[in-house]
């Protein structure tokens, strides 16, 4: 799939779920955009299969997150330009204080990671 098709995706499963659409249906819209199957090298090991698995996740992965920013983006100036109450960063650093607040840091384990 293509990397414009990809983020194309991304845009209809935002759209999807402001519609109210199932959740399946943005699920499946989502997997649409990843491979089907994965080409591993004869004899690879666990860790080079796994090299290869991610290298091919990554380009459309890398896509989505694009397509999903591209859309953010868009809709953001949208409302920011509407002379808004609260601007699109105003709404951000609210959802990530609440956010925060929902899931505090784990304290750090013994390796000091």
């Amino acid at each position: 799939m293509r990397e414009n098709e990809v983020k194309l995706r991304a845009i209809a499963a935002i759209t999807a779920v402001r519609s109210g659409a199932e959740e399946q249906l943005v699920s499946d819209l989502l997997g649409e955009a990843m491979p089907a199957s994965f080409v591993v090298p004869a004899g690879a090991t666990a860790a080079e299969a796994g090299c290869a698995v991610l290298e091919q996740l990554s380009e459309p992965l890398s896509a989505l997150v694009n397509g999903f920013l591209l859309a953010f983006d868009a809709l953001a100036d949208a409302h920011d330009g509407g002379e808004p109450l609260e601007t699109s960063e105003q709404i951000l650093q609210q959802l990530a204080l609440v956010l925060s607040q929902e899931d505090p840091a784990e304290p750090e384990g013994p390796e000091g990671s």
